[in-house]
């Protein structure tokens, strides 16, 4: 009996909390969600599973800002924290490979959807305020949570761990889960703000976009940004970077390892060290539910920006040259899930007449550019 007391003391079993219990409740909610629906199951899946060994007595496997480096040997997650995490790594090598997976062709296709793209990104900006005057969180801790409404998980995970590391685990479940639900969050937003006659508005032809066109707009793109804004030149640089390799035509190994292994790899490592930032002492207060609510009214207000500047931009165009507003929908950087979802928006309220995927990938795509510039834009002004 000694040996069975021993083991039992020993075990993790006598020092769980009633914080992990929810915690392994709340990674099971994320797990389903991303196995039952597929909402972003390639970070959902990762993430909950990190937020289950995060919580578990004894372990030692959570991660932590606020944990303190010695010369000793690490535990695991910490060590992936302090590596890819408080080094900036991995969330620019994740923009490396979303960049080798990009076209950003009908982008060059509509140079016009650029601004549907930055308009987009609105909701960052009103959240952030809304953040820091409403509910007294710091100027670093609303900029974390405002980039919440750039629907970018990666840029709002290089922008958490630089300003507000101790929100990372709440702003990247926030991000990553709004994310996932584009295609419930997005059509009330449409169908409040476009009328049926601007949901039937044709997209019109794309023009043709040239080989020379494809490869210059990286490079000039990344000079461009960079230099007016450097402190986004890492995220800006790396995802322009990844789709050089695509388009250049003759870095196809390097391309197909970006888009593939190498982000497959980092993903892994992303998912699970973010989710074991998720330990239930820290997690589970009354900021998170702040974080999570201020989330929402970014991504809603971002959706918004997008749709009410193109109806602004109509007041002022000739009838044959009005844009179809539903395509600023598209302007929040989910790709291509804001596409698909303004895609089924308009071909569902025009019965099947009017079909804007590729018109709505190119602000989508803008909208990746769009939050890049400004997480720079927080970092020079708070950094």
């Amino acid at each position: 009996m000694g040996a069975w007391s021993e083991l039992l003391a020993g075990s993790g079993l006598l020092a769980l909390s009633w914080q992990n219990g929810v915690m392994f409740v709340v990674a099971g909610v994320l797990i389903f969600l991303a196995v039952r629906y597929k909402y972003e199951p390639l970070l959902l899946v990762p993430i909950g599973f990190g937020a289950v060994l995060a919580n578990l007595p004894g372990a030692d496997l959570a991660a932590s800002s606020t944990a303190v480096v010695g010369e000793g040997k690490l535990p695991l997650m910490q060590l992936i924290y302090e590596a890819g995490i408080r080094t900036e790594l991995l969330p620019p090598l994740i923009f490396l490979g979303v960049g080798a997976l990009t076209d950003f062709r009908p982008l060059l296709a509509r140079p016009f959807t650029l601004i549907l793209g930055a308009a987009a990104q609105v909701g960052i900006f009103v959240a952030a305020l809304g953040a820091y005057y409403l509910f007294g969180f710091t100027p670093e801790e609303a900029a974390s949570i405002g980039i919440i409404g750039g629907a970018d998980g990666p840029t709002s995970i290089f922008l958490t761990a630089i300003l507000a590391p101790e929100l990372l685990g709440a702003v990247a479940v926030a991000a990553y889960s709004y994310m996932a639900l584009v295609p419930v969050l997005q059509p009330p937003v449409l169908r409040a703000l476009t009328t049926p006659a601007e949901r039937a508005i044709p997209v019109g032809q794309a023009r043709d976009v040239s080989r020379t066109a494809v490869i210059l707009f990286p490079i000039l793109t990344t000079v461009i940004v960079s230099l007016v804004i450097p402190a986004a030149a890492t995220l800006v640089g790396l995802l322009l970077f990844g789709n050089l390799l695509r388009e250049s035509g003759v870095t196809d190994r390097l391309a197909k390892t970006a888009a593939g292994p190498l982000i497959n790899v980092v993903t892994i490592l992303l998912g699970l060290v973010v989710g074991s930032t998720m330990a239930g002492a820290s997690f589970l207060a009354l900021e998170t539910v702040f974080i999570l609510l201020l989330g929402a009214v970014a991504f809603v207000a971002s959706t918004a920006g997008g749709i009410l500047l193109a109806k602004a931009v109509n007041l002022v165009l000739p009838r044959e040259r009005r844009i179809n507003p539903c395509l600023g929908a598209a302007g929040v950087s989910a790709v291509p899930m804001s596409a698909r979802v303004v895609q089924g928006f308009v071909s569902e309220h025009t019965q099947g007449r009017v079909n804007p995927l590729m018109a709505a990938m190119g602000p989508n795509v803008a909208g990746v550019i769009g939050s890049a510039v400004a997480a720079g834009v927080f970092l020079a002004i708070l950094r």
